[in-house]
């Protein structure tokens, strides 16, 4: 398959944070980068010369880009970091240092350690984090040794050490810093309830530990000393604030792989996330061209057991959106809610991504095809017989029964055929009757098009209820069109669909393309009928405005409509500019009319 050209792939890119990569023409890894939105991001790379020669070269060797879309500027970043580690692209250099960002680590000993560290060492001790920030790191730590006071040696506290006399307290035990398990003056299930009430903390949950910081807190103030009462406040206020978790990397989380999908009526888009000790190290997105009506469940197994067999993946377990059956030896999980129900969704929004870009590309370089695949899409919605090519709707428009008129929209292939809309003065109503309107409208307009033996259209459109839509059918049995067009009714709630004969309307899903087509021809009527409806009460609040002025006939009359459009310009302009139009001595005559009265 051709890839699409650069500009295209920029132009559809989503305006979501994210990490995009760059590779070139032999599908090498050039670049990966972060961004807040990555549709600015990568454009700036294109729409300028850069101050670096390397930049420059860079930007010549780019062929394809591809992106992973994440939920916030932190995930961006961790999950940049650790790319770059995996992929090692020519072009980050200077982020090659191996970098990893600092985790909390409640070291797995007795009277555990609690500290800050790059490395993680699989020990069986617990790690908390990435955290994209020293600050609250130091601030986590600094608010934990107020709080509790636990050991900072790096001694081997086993029992027998303790109780043989090996080492003696320190400082920090004479200054209040510690308690002295050293020497057995603290017992070990006195220490570790300590261990669990930061570890409670760590994890975000702090209703307990809340108890602590006030009692800390108040004893301060009421010792008087306020400054150091403010300080234990400020560092509550960061700790509640501080992301404690981050969704790319989870170290509890190790060697699963996550796979989504999102379909329509053509293709499948099924998206795969690799998890590698507790890190995003592979994203991709696998379009899959329907050839039957086949289920998401036959289709996502499919892609399953490709991308497995292409990346050679020997994960054990895998992280789906539903039940499937892959065999005895792997295990399949579809979670609920909690760390993993949050990779499974990030991997669905990739997947929901790919295809809005793939849709955007498709319209560009191909609107036939776009086209085609949305009138199918509406004919399945609707439950129509054939694909509705040509949708006409009509909507009422009267202000307290004045100036009845009524708007028919023309809708070709989904877009506006602007020539064949057209407007209609109701002749046969006396006062305010929508519904008399309606039947009147729908009957002309199908007479007319009967009678010049134009084509018809295969959808009509009702703006209006189950009212509405009755009135309109009384003319299309009249015509004998009964089942030979499709036509529906839509309430003040757009979702809502009425169908002749059903009292029960039907419900489109928000987010479908049929909803948006049919918004769109609504919206047009609306602004079709009342453009209307508001040059036809201007043309007559200005004849009998202007049939009262002694002197002016109706040519005058008409020249005036023609020109002014409405009273209130009539009345606002100079004797000049009436002038211009119809005369040096009407124009006089006109303005000192409305100067007296």
């Amino acid at each position: 398959m051709q890839k699409p050209a650069l500009d295209l792939q920029i132009l559809t890119l989503p305006d979501n944070p994210g990490v995009y990569q760059y590779y070139d023409k032999d599908g090498k890894i050039l670049y990966v980068g972060k961004a807040k939105n990555l549709k600015k991001r990568v454009s700036s790379y294109f729409n300028k010369i850069h101050d670096t020669a390397k930049t420059n070269v860079l930007v010549k060797k780019i062929v394809t880009i591809k992106h992973i879309v994440v939920p916030t500027e932190t995930d961006a970043l961790l999950l940049e970091n650790n790319l770059i580690k995996t992929l090692q692209p020519r072009y980050n250099v200077l982020l090659r240092d191996d970098k990893t960002y600092p985790w909390i680590c409640i070291k797995k000993e007795p009277f555990s350690r609690i500290f800050s560290t790059r490395n993680m060492i699989k020990d069986g001790s617990e790690y908390f984090g990435p955290y994209t920030s020293f600050k609250t790191v130091h601030t986590i730590l600094d608010l934990i040794k107020e709080l509790y006071p636990l050991r900072t040696c790096n001694y081997d506290l086993s029992a027998s050490n303790i109780n043989s006399g090996k080492f003696k307290v320190c400082l920090e035990y004479h200054i209040g810093n510690c308690k002295g398990p050293c020497e057995g003056l603290e017992p070990l299930e006195e220490y570790q309830r300590q261990v669990n009430a930061i570890r409670e903390i760590l994890k975000g949950n702090f209703k307990e530990s809340l108890k602590d910081f006030k009692k800390v807190m108040n004893t301060y103030a009421q010792n008087l000393q306020f400054e150091e009462a403010q300080k234990i406040k400020e560092k509550i206020e960061v700790l509640e604030n501080y992301q404690s978790r981050s969704t790319i990397i989870n170290p509890k989380i190790t060697n699963i792989d996550v796979f989504s999908i999102i379909s329509d009526e053509s293709a499948a888009y099924v998206n795969f996330l690799q998890i590698s000790h507790g890190s995003i190290i592979r994203s991709h997105t696998l379009e899959m061209k329907k050839k039957l009506d086949e289920s998401d469940e036959e289709l996502l197994e499919l892609a399953i057991i490709e991308l497995r067999e292409r990346f050679q993946l020997l994960s054990k377990e895998i992280i789906v959106p539903f039940e499937m059956d892959l065999g005895e030896n792997i295990k399949i999980t579809v979670p609920q809610l909690g760390d993993k129900k949050q990779i499974l969704d990030l991997s669905i929004r990739n997947a929901k991504f790919y295809r809005i870009e793939q849709l955007k590309q498709l319209q560009i370089v191909d609107p036939d095809r776009h086209v085609n695949r949305i009138m199918a899409q509406m004919q399945k919605d609707l439950r129509l017989p054939v694909e509705p090519r040509h949708i006409e709707c009509f909507d009422n428009s009267n202000i307290q029964g004045t100036n009845p008129v009524a708007a028919c929209v023309v809708f070709k292939d989904g877009k506006p055929s602007k020539k064949d809309y057209r407007h209609f003065n109701v002749k046969t109503v006396e006062g305010p009757d929508d519904f008399a309107s309606m039947t009147e409208i729908v009957y002309r307009r199908y007479k007319r098009l009967l009678d010049e033996n134009q084509p018809l259209p295969q959808l009509i459109i009702i703006d209006g209820g189950k009212g509405q839509l009755s009135s309109a059918l009384k003319s299309i049995d009249e015509l004998g069109l009964r089942g030979k067009i499709a036509i529906i009714g839509i309430a003040k709630r757009l979702e809502e669909l009425f169908y002749p004969g059903d009292s029960i309307p039907l419900y489109l899903d928000k987010k479908s393309e049929t909803l948006k087509v049919i918004q769109h021809l609504r919206n047009e009527a609306h602004r079709f009928g009342i453009t209307f409806h508001r040059d036809k009460r201007s043309k007559s609040a200005l004849n009998s405005s202007v049939e009262s002025i002694p002197g002016i006939g109706e040519k005058t009359m008409l020249a005036l409509i023609q020109h002014f459009k409405s009273v209130k310009r009539l009345k606002l302009a100079t004797e000049k500019e009436i002038s211009d139009v119809i005369g040096v001595s009407k124009a006089k005559k006109i303005v000192d009319f409305y100067k007296t009265n």
